[in-house]
């Protein structure tokens, strides 16, 4: 399935502030920072990396719901895209 430009884009942008916070844990547990302090932000990167997946799950629930016999030829059929978000959770 392919994704709108606007989608990958943001996406891209997302998972790269991502790795910014990962690096910034990754600082934090260098400094011995409080554990307290790391909890929260290893929350805040969960958090960060659930919407990427369900943005690119509701992309994809767009596309098969605006384009139904392409998603399904391409593999993408509504049952799958379900099964995608379940996982996610």
């Amino acid at each position: 399935m392919e994704l709108p430009e606007e989608i990958t884009s943001d996406l891209q942008a997302r998972l790269r502030r991502i790795e910014g916070q990962v690096r910034g844990l990754q600082t934090m547990l260098d400094e011995q920072r409080e554990c307290a302090d790391v909890v929260v932000q290893i929350a805040a990167v969960s958090r960060a990396l659930d919407r990427v997946g369900l943005k690119l799950v509701a992309s994809g629930l767009t596309y098969c719901v605006n384009n139904p016999d392409e998603a399904a030829e391409q593999g993408y059929d509504l049952a799958r895209v379900e099964k995608m978000f379940m996982q996610l959770k």
